[in-house]
């Protein structure tokens, strides 16, 4: 039997393999405080989507990804972080693969509250 794929898996997946190439530019230029906290915050998002497949209980999966929605947040933080300033190099490309999985992780928690309100 072939399983569907599993979207936000996916895209969480491919983005904390492009921060990971990001902040090794980053180690590069010497720009380690910035890079570790983008590092550990990028990759993490990905890591709690990941648990949550595995939740115990339905409260346990909507718990795992507001804690995936707030390490999304931290790296939006992060990156914005970059993007304004003059000595990093640009991470419009990371950016713009964070935002529609910001989208995803809302939409998966809400739609995940009504359905547990209602049972």
């Amino acid at each position: 039997m072939k399983t569907k794929p599993n979207l936000i898996l996916e895209l969480t997946k491919q983005f904390a393999l492009s921060t990971i190439e990001y902040t090794e530019e980053l180690e590069k230029l010497k720009k380690y405080v910035i890079g570790n906290q983008l590092l550990k915050s990028g990759t993490s998002i990905g890591a709690n989507v990941w648990e949550s497949q595995h939740a115990e209980s339905k409260n346990d999966f909507i718990h795992k990804l507001k804690i995936a929605s707030k390490e999304a947040s931290e790296t939006a933080y992060w990156l914005d972080l970059c993007k304004t300033s003059q000595s990093y190099p640009n991470p419009d490309r990371l950016i713009e693969s964070l935002t529609p999985i910001q989208k995803i992780l809302t939409k998966i928690i809400y739609t995940s509250k009504n359905k547990t309100a209602k049972n």
